[in-house]
């Protein structure tokens, strides 16, 4: 093995394809190989060893050609294969990879500055749901009616090149590809310059713990990419802190600055951070924040962690990972056992009152003591940490998607709802179309171009509901039909009743200050009242009328029209919430 370069490993300068005027520059980790070669349509470009399994060369490929790695393995046996950091796989995952040329789009949104989390309101999509053309291209028409509700960041489902042309995007391969079923990268680039010229900032879901898969044979041919050491839900481990594990570290992390830089996008959310296991002295998501933050210093990231541990958000200086904030899984389920008398599975340890008013100040329901469902302490304090550090929600796609039929909250439940997310003081976050009560469910669709997984997928759907009771006898959707993808796009069928109240709640939503105050509550009797500044929020979860004695406060704004208040007293109806000022 060669030396390490004077300045630096090689693998830390920039991997995948570069263009210049004179073609393009192409560097690849590929450790195991004897002869690695840049097949394009002008032939074959033999590259050379610049130490530590990197090869790299300079071919006469324009932007927009395309490529393939031919590996020489010590059998003689040549594969050609797409490039693990490709940027564009216009033919999917087994189709040749293309030179993207990042420079290319004239950028016109100088002026545009994302919101501060504090003041955001972020709304998650799937692009190949939220229109009927599934493209990133028929997100932009929406992006006005999303202004207007007071929307200031759209979160994008994981856009990653991934197997087929359908799926939620959590079994990406290539990842730092955009989906060539939404556009390619060019689209991408489009509408997240047209979301900034509407006030709108972009965050986009990346997933760092495994890959599917579909592609998992393609990327092993490189090299060590994954470790025997963890095993994740999904699949194998991405080697983070095994041997030869610095060149994969560094295709993750230039795949991070990458999204932002090269997009403009405001910042990542983090996939499942609980499952990627990394025991190195700093953790790979410490080196994304770091990493993103040097390619914009204003970019975002958030974790989606099911850990309970405000060390994922605590700055580096306090020993944190230093991520700007984190899914609040809590808060749902101590909400979502009020609104429905849901008790199965995970949700077992909710259902109080209390703990949707512990969760109202810090969403951790579980910060240290014993967890029944998981049979042991569970999580740790948050209380040093502010509330805009938690993204709450009452629908998310994995809390709707990843029910079995992907039904979404019962009517009677969403005013309620919205009212405790859209009030609360930490950030909060709308699942697409349920601020006008879409109809259609979002249920679990994939497109496994491989028959042996997807029988798998299907098989483990159907065992995964089994044990539910709920679900006994029921049909569960085909995760591989077509059919169960397009019973998932937003029919846009609107109750412009609800509709206008999410945006009232919003616009309210910017005058409230201060934390979430527990004021009183009454398991029996099924309220909720808390303090925020001067103002009190009442939350009647009970199936009955309730009375209440309150000050001389006014009704600043309702979930019920029936809500009334004469002189010190307030009657409120049931599932409804009122906020007082």
């Amino acid at each position: 093995m060669s030396p390490a370069p004077q300045h630096g490993y090689p693998w830390e300068r920039p991997l995948a394809a570069t263009p210049d005027r004179h073609g393009t520059g192409f560097r690849v980790w590929a450790p195991e190989a004897e002869a690695v070669a840049v097949v394009h349509r002008g032939g074959s470009t033999e590259m050379r060893s610049a130490g530590y399994g990197i090869w790299e060369a300079h071919a006469p490929v324009q932007a927009g050609g395309d490529y393939r790695y031919a590996l020489t393995g010590a059998d003689g046996r040549v594969r050609r294969l797409p490039d693990p950091c490709s940027r564009w796989q216009p033919r999917g995952l087994r189709g040749p990879s293309r030179v993207f040329d990042a420079t290319a789009h004239r950028w016109e949104d100088g002026g545009f500055r994302a919101k501060p989390l504090r003041e955001a309101v972020l709304y998650e999509l799937h692009v190949g749901a939220f229109t009927p053309q599934g493209t990133f291209a028929a997100v932009v028409p929406e992006l006005e009616r999303l202004a207007r509700l007071g929307v200031t960041a759209i979160e994008l489902m994981p856009v990653a090149e991934g197997p087929g042309e359908r799926g939620w995007g959590y079994d990406g391969v290539y990842i730092s590809a955009a989906h060539h079923a939404y556009g390619g990268p060019h689209a991408l680039q489009q509408l997240v310059d047209a979301a900034h010229q509407h006030g709108i900032a972009v965050i986009l879901d990346v997933v760092y713990n495994h890959l599917g898969a579909s592609g998992v044979r393609a990327i092993e041919a490189f090299g060590p990419y994954f470790t025997e050491r963890y095993k994740t839900f999904w699949g194998k481990a991405i080697n983070y802190d095994d041997e030869d594990c610095d060149p994969v570290r560094e295709w993750v992390l230039q795949s991070a600055s990458g999204w932002v830089r090269d997009f403009h996008v405001d910042g990542l959310r983090v996939d499942a951070v609980h499952a990627i296991f990394d025991q190195s002295p700093r953790h790979i998501v410490a080196e994304v924040v770091q990493r993103v933050a040097s390619a914009q210093r204003r970019a975002v990231v958030i974790a989606e962690s099911g850990l309970n541990d405000p060390a994922v958000i605590r700055p580096p200086s306090r020993g944190g990972w230093g991520c700007h904030a984190q899914w609040a899984d809590d808060f749902h389920h101590a909400l979502r056992t009020l609104v429905s008398d849901e008790r199965e599975g995970y949700y077992e340890e909710f259902g109080r009152i209390a703990d949707l008013a512990k969760a109202m100040h810090r969403p951790f329901v579980h910060d240290g003591q014993y967890s029944r469902f998981r049979r042991r302490r569970f999580g740790a304090p948050a209380g040093d940490r502010p509330p805009e550090q938690f993204v709450v929600f009452s629908q998310n796609h994995d809390q709707v998607g990843n029910r079995a039929l992907g039904d979404r909250l019962p009517a009677r439940a969403r005013r309620l709802a919205a009212f405790c997310v859209l009030l609360s003081p930490f950030v909060p976050m709308l699942f697409m179309g349920e601020e006008y009560g879409e109809p259609n469910p979002f249920q679990f669709f994939t497109d496994h171009i491989d028959k042996r997984i997807a029988r798998a997928t299907r098989r483990g759907r159907r065992e995964e509901f089994a044990a539910f009771s709920a679900f006994s006898g029921e049909d569960i959707p085909d995760p591989q039909s077509a059919a169960t993808f397009e019973a998932s796009k937003l029919s846009r069928r609107r109750d412009p009743a609800l509709e206008r109240l999410y945006a009232d709640l919003i616009q309210v939503r910017g005058t409230l200050s201060g934390e979430a105050e527990l004021a009183g509550l009454d398991e029996q009797g099924r309220w909720l009242r808390v303090r925020r500044g001067p103002h009190e929020m009442i939350c009647n979860f009970a199936s009955r009328t309730r009375t209440f004695a309150v000050a001389g406060a006014r009704i600043v704004i309702a979930t019920a029209p029936e809500t009334a208040k004469t002189g010190r007293e307030l009657r409120l109806a049931p599932m409804s919430g009122v906020l007082l000022g």
